[in-house]
């Protein structure tokens, strides 16, 4: 939930800085925000993943 609210925070200042006409700064706090999300997707382990099934 708290990044949901991180993102959502992050597209409302690149919206207020668009509306600012800041177009460059705004583009900057949605490519920070991209690389953010890329860096959270990525799996450090290489362990197989435990499967688990009910009974």
């Amino acid at each position: 939930m708290k990044g949901l609210f991180k993102k959502l925070e992050d597209i409302y200042a690149a919206a207020a800085f668009a509306e600012a006409g800041e177009d460059d700064t705004a583009r900057e706090i949605l490519r920070e925000r991209k690389s953010v999300d890329k860096q959270m997707r990525k799996r450090t382990d290489k362990e197989p993943r435990v499967r688990l099934r009910a009974s």
